[in-house]
């Protein structure tokens, strides 16, 4: 699960990368929508709406390719639950993360009785790390893509995230490589290419993730907001707040960012707390009204 929220992050927060690897379109108009379908509710991975041409990317990551109930039948289900709600082009890949033999990673179709629904599938061990080298928001991903020397390919993931200036994003991307590449690599080796100090602009962020999942979110965000609270660091706690408002609630107005960022450590832990309850930011501006 780590795996797979640390793919949704990706994609959510990086959208338009996303379109153009994978449907080879250069998007300037792409909304993030709710990922979760009614009647019965379930939960896709990611969905972006290409709003020029009216047209759904929904992608699903796997790290195992069991699932119940199977893949075929979810993808089937997602389609005809988006093609209610939008009524438009959807598109919907599949990517499998951790190499394996197994015959189900290369089942692109749904077949029964009277229906055939097919989607396309990325075995991302088979793919070409260049693409991935070369898009920062793909750095991640790049730590699972083809390699006849793996190591290698890791060494260049982190040089590429080393040149990253701005210091929140290489944090982000940081963490998210360190916990990605744990699907190939081992961990320690990991650790040792990832510098220290780029681990630290992100690393209560990266425990969010990772303990958030293991352990319940309110429990990891506890936790991850505690570690900064600790060294007594408001900044990093602003970003902390901010990352989770902004996978929430998408991109935040100027006006309620700066609000966010005056606030003092305690105020932020009580909005750490406060912001699960939030499903617009109209809730979000309420709560710092008052």
């Amino acid at each position: 699960m780590a795996y797979d929220n640390i793919c949704k992050y990706l994609a959510e927060e990086y959208p338009s990368e996303f379109f153009h690897w994978l449907l080879g379109e250069e998007p300037r108009d792409i909304q993030v929508l709710k990922t979760e379908l009614s009647a019965e509710p379930i939960q896709a991975d990611a969905l972006s709406l290409l709003q020029s041409t009216n047209q759904i990317l929904h992608i699903e990551f796997q790290t195992l390719p069991q699932s119940e109930p199977p893949l075929p039948f979810r993808m089937l289900d997602y389609w005809v639950r988006l093609q209610r709600k939008y009524r438009c082009p959807i598109d919907q890949v599949v990517i499998f993360l951790k190499s394996t033999t197994s015959d189900l990673v290369f089942n692109n179709e749904f077949r029964d009785t009277n229906t055939w629904h097919r989607y396309r599938i990325i075995r991302l061990w088979e793919q070409d790390p260049q693409p991935l080298l070369a898009n920062r928001a793909l750095l991640p991903l790049a730590t699972l893509a083809r390699s006849n020397n793996p190591n290698r390919l890791l060494e260049q993931v982190v040089a590429e995230v080393d040149r990253i200036e701005e210091k929140p994003l290489r944090g982000n991307l940081a963490a998210c490589v360190d916990v990605l590449a744990g699907l190939r690599f081992d961990k320690e080796l990991v650790r040792r290419l990832l510098r220290e100090e780029i681990m630290e602009e992100s690393v209560t962020y990266q425990d969010i993730i990772q303990k958030g999942v293991q352990k319940g979110i309110q429990q990891g965000i506890q936790q991850g907001l505690q570690q900064g609270l600790d060294r007594g660091k408001q900044e990093e706690a602003v970003l902390i707040v901010m990352r989770l408002l902004t996978l929430r609630l998408g991109l935040l107005d100027p006006v309620l960012q700066q609000q966010i960022e005056g606030l003092s450590i305690t105020r932020l832990e009580e909005l750490s707390e406060a912001l699960l309850d939030f499903n617009t930011a109209t809730d979000l501006a309420v709560w710092l009204e008052h």
